[in-house]
């Protein structure tokens, strides 16, 4: 999953680091956060805590198979998580990218 969503966004334009299962401390400033909270609740609260400490201020999405299709990604869920925006597992590469400049924009292009 982590892969492809890389590859959805480097494709778009964004400039994509991946961190491994775990990884909540920030290696590098980052504009946004996606994590995938597949694990049980309680774990998955912690680590999102650990990211929102280590990340402070950054927006962060929430992404699993957990959350139920058709929830509002700016609504009680993401409020409950203390996330910016969630997204119910399966979604399509238009839906993040959807999700993604709402939060952050358009990728920004280097200048040449």
């Amino acid at each position: 999953m982590r892969s492809l969503l890389a590859e959805w966004l480097t494709a778009e334009g964004y400039d994509v680091r991946t961190a491994s299962h775990g990884d909540a401390a920030p290696r590098e400033p980052a504009d946004l956060v996606i994590i995938d909270v597949y694990m049980p609740r309680h774990v998955a609260v912690e680590r999102l805590h650990a990211v929102r400490a280590g990340h402070p201020g950054v927006p962060i999405v929430a992404i699993s198979g957990q959350f139920r299709a058709g929830v509002r990604c700016e609504g009680p869920a993401a409020r409950a998580l203390g996330v910016d925006r969630v997204i119910a597992k399966p979604f399509g590469c238009e839906a993040l990218l959807e999700v993604v400049r709402s939060l952050i924009g358009p990728p920004v292009v280097a200048a040449s």
